[in-house]
């Protein structure tokens, strides 16, 4: 990024924050642009910059002959879910019937699909991944036909242990195993670990394909409560581990689907005391972790494992090529068990994308991306917010996520997410029903919304419809 970039999003970032603490308050003047030039010492162009990045934001307008007004804040974001109190009766066929029933409607290019966690294919760069497709073809022994060793591309694992010194989880090549994306990963780990009858642990709500996923594998769920910010919670998690016998805890470390949420440092370290004291491997699904909207990548868990407890697992399926299907899992102490799972289940990765993707981030083009991307993102994020704030019933609440994809709201208890998803389909849109999201019969009031498409005035309308469809439900 050029000196002028990172000066326009420090002055950006440091008015946003304004505006955020109310310093800087709705119908305040902001400073010239000729005064934010001296103020800071920067151009004409690099000041415009950071007040149009305000603007795509919905934070600040330009008035004619005037100037640029403050003209709304965080304060007017909906209010916050509070932390979930999972119910324990069971009913999987709810969440089975919906989810094949959401995800049969996906294929469809005519709906606006609020309801995939990915990013349009509009925000990823697929002319240089063509390329770097195409030169893996030529330079791979074979043109890629061959299998890989069982552990993946060697290449590839260099590049994830490198990236992993951002997080401190100073990983090594030999630490690695590449997968068919990080669903993979959680597979490969969870058959490796469970057997059919044990019980294992999750956040509540929860992504329906690891629900899927341990239910196709005869285990047991446990869904314990969890906060849109924080994460999980420590205190019921300990409870679960000294009562209950629990063979695998899955958590997903860094802005959780559905929720958001992101685990503070300090949840992080206890997470791993926690499971060492117990002996209980933590699963951690750390696929979002590259999309944050601060100043730094947030930690992992693997980052305070130094008994090999965590099974740390990733992808670039929500960052940079979902089709590609490019994942890899950290094992820890279980590394001999999840390489003889992959071997049984699998032999081998997929030689071409995963050469691809390696060539990808060994040229630095994966963090040029990710920085556009997470601004993008960023951007969406707040924009969804006032959107849903103005046209969505008052009672609606809506995480804050500080990075990654996706929105958790929870409606009126007296609106049936389910009957607002069959309506709204009606006209074209797409969304995910709380009732997805888990094995029990709750969030029956709760919708997840993702924000990786691109903000234009047709995403704008077709939330202003649904909340009007949701207001009339009300």
């Amino acid at each position: 990024m050029s000196k002028n970039g990172l000066l326009y999003q420090r002055i950006a970032h440091n008015i946003e924050h304004q505006i955020q603490h109310e310093v800087l308050r709705v119908g305040d003047k902001l400073p010239s642009i000729r005064m934010i030039c001296r103020e800071h010492g920067v151009s004409m162009s690099t000041a415009l910059q950071a007040y149009y990045d305000l603007e795509s934001k919905g934070l600040i307008e330009s008035r004619p002959q005037s100037g640029y007004y403050v003209t709304y804040s965080h304060k007017f974001f909906p209010a916050m879910p509070e932390t979930s109190n999972p119910v324990y009766h069971a009913d999987a066929s709810g969440t089975d019937g919906l989810v094949a029933k959401v995800y049969a409607e996906l294929g469809r290019e005519t709906n606006l699909t609020f309801s995939l966690g990915v990013p349009a294919p509009e925000l990823l760069p697929v002319a240089k991944l063509n390329k770097t497709m195409i030169n893996a073809m030529r330079l791979l022994p074979a043109g890629g036909t061959s299998y890989e060793q069982v552990q993946g591309n060697s290449k590839l694992r260099q590049q994830i242990a490198r990236w992993s010194f951002s997080w401190e989880g100073h990983l090594r090549e030999s630490d690695l195993l590449t997968t068919a994306g990080c669903m993979n990963a959680l597979a490969y780990s969870l058959m490796a670990l469970t057997e059919r009858g044990d019980q294992i642990v999750v956040e509540s709500p929860v992504y329906f394909g690891v629900l899927q996923l341990a239910r196709s594998l005869g285990l047991q769920v446990l869904e314990l409560p969890t906060h849109a910010i924080t994460g999980i919670d420590l205190e019921a998690l300990k409870k679960t581990l000294q009562t209950k016998k629990i063979k695998a805890c899955l958590l997903v470390s860094n802005f959780s689907n559905p929720l958001g949420s992101c685990m503070p440092d300090e949840h992080k370290r206890e997470a791993v005391r926690l499971m060492e004291t117990h002996g209980v491997p933590l699963i951690e699904d750390d696929l979002y972790g590259d999309v944050y909207f601060g100043q730094h990548r947030p930690k992992s868990c693997k980052t305070y494992d130094e008994s090999g407890i965590v099974l740390w697992c990733g992808s670039v399926s929500k960052t940079l090529a979902p089709g590609y299907r490019v994942g890899w899992v950290a094992p820890g102490r279980f590394k001999e068990q999840v390489i003889r799972t992959k071997l049984y289940h699998s032999v081998s990765s997929t030689t071409l994308t995963q050469e691809a993707i390696a060539s990808f981030l060994e040229t630095g083009r994966y963090e040029s991306h990710l920085r556009k991307l997470r601004h993008t993102l960023h951007t969406n994020s707040l924009q969804y917010l006032r959107a849903i704030g103005e046209y969505f019933p008052e009672e609606t609440r809506v995480s804050r996520p500080e990075g990654g994809f996706l929105l958790w709201l929870e409606l009126p208890k007296q609106i049936d997410t389910i009957k607002l998803y069959e309506t709204a389909l009606k006209f074209k849109i797409s969304i995910a029903p709380g009732r997805m999201f888990t094995l029990q019969n709750q969030y029956n009031h709760c919708i997840r919304l993702s924000y990786g498409l691109l903000w234009n005035e047709q995403v704008e309308r077709a939330l202003k419809l649904l909340g009007n469809l949701a207001r009339k439900m009300f």
